[in-house]
């Protein structure tokens, strides 16, 4: 059993079924949910969320200020985050003006043995390590592990790299760009234990696709969140039958058990908008270079403790 933060956005589907994943997997225990950016109605998502599985967790935003109680900042017209994915599946999202923010869940809930994973930039996780350096406040976190990063020639033997990806060092990655100085102080941060990086050049060869809906099907009455997984995909599937790339429940699963996949011992690096990385034995600081796709599934699909 491990204990987990996850930080999600709500961008596209996948944070969203990161969130399913981690509420009912059996070898996870989930401290607190923060979001990115982090909108009132982002937090009521994932409190409706949590709601459906009579689960109350502390939630973070980014953005929350004492401004949200207040009658003119909720009357106001503001951007939501939500996509319109979340909005087809979800019904009637709320906004929640109760929330915390995201850097003091980090301080307050994060410890030695406490495993974060982060499916959107690193906003809050730069900010926790911010008021640690600055205001000589203590922050430990056990693990960090990260959807994004790249790893390429020099790292990923020429066999397993993707065709789009063959002979590239260095490449642009989303959540990493999103927060770029939060992820670069998060990177070089001595209180955190261990970093591992889900990386594109991986994840972009795993799909939520029909083959793997139709072998997720007989794990759903056995568990309510693969049950939500895999109704509101079934719905996906019918409108987009190529189907959508797996990251963030990907790193969820690496967090859970990474034996799944292999991984180099790298030092990051960025420069002009790409990201790459090096071996550097010592660092601390593991990339994902191959993945087991069987040894991924039965994570995945697990529904009780052996």
């Amino acid at each position: 059993m491990i204990d987990v933060i996850w930080d999600m956005e709500t961008g596209d589907p996948d944070d969203y079924l990161t969130l399913l994943l981690l509420l009912g997997h059996p070898r996870v225990r989930l401290k607190a949910v923060c979001v990115t950016p982090g909108s009132p109605e982002q937090v009521g998502l994932v409190k409706q969320t949590l709601a459906r599985f009579g689960v109350a967790l502390p939630v973070g935003s980014t953005i929350y200020s004492d401004e949200w109680h207040t009658p003119s900042f909720q009357r106001a017209p503001r951007k939501t985050y939500i996509s319109a994915w979340h909005n087809k599946v979800i019904d009637s999202i709320r906004p929640d003006f109760e929330a915390e923010v995201g850097w003091k869940i980090y301080h307050e809930h994060c410890d030695e043995d406490t495993t974060l994973i982060t499916g959107g930039p690193v906003k809050n996780l730069g900010a926790a390590v911010k008021q640690s350096v600055t205001l000589g406040m203590s922050f430990r976190l056990g693990r960090w592990i990260a959807q994004g990063g790249f790893a390429g020639e020099g790292v990923v033997p020429e066999e397993k790299q993707l065709p789009k990806f063959r002979g590239m060092k260095t490449c642009p990655t989303w959540n990493l760009n999103g927060a770029i100085y939060a992820a670069l102080d998060a990177i070089a941060y001595e209180g955190i234990g261990e970093r591992r990086f889900v990386s594109k050049n991986v994840c972009h060869g795993v799909y939520y696709d029909k083959a793997l809906h139709e072998q997720l099907a007989p794990y759903t009455d056995k568990s309510r969140s693969l049950k939500m997984i895999w109704k509101v995909m079934a719905g996906y599937l019918r409108k987009k039958p190529s189907g959508k790339k797996f990251h963030d429940p990907l790193a969820a699963c690496c967090a859970i058990e990474p034996s799944i996949a292999s991984w180099a011992e790298v030092e990051l690096s960025y420069e002009k908008g790409r990201w790459g990385s090096s071996l550097s034995e010592g660092s601390g600081t593991w990339i994902i270079t191959d993945l087991d796709r069987s040894a991924f599934f039965s994570v995945l699909s697990e529904t009780e403790l052996s």
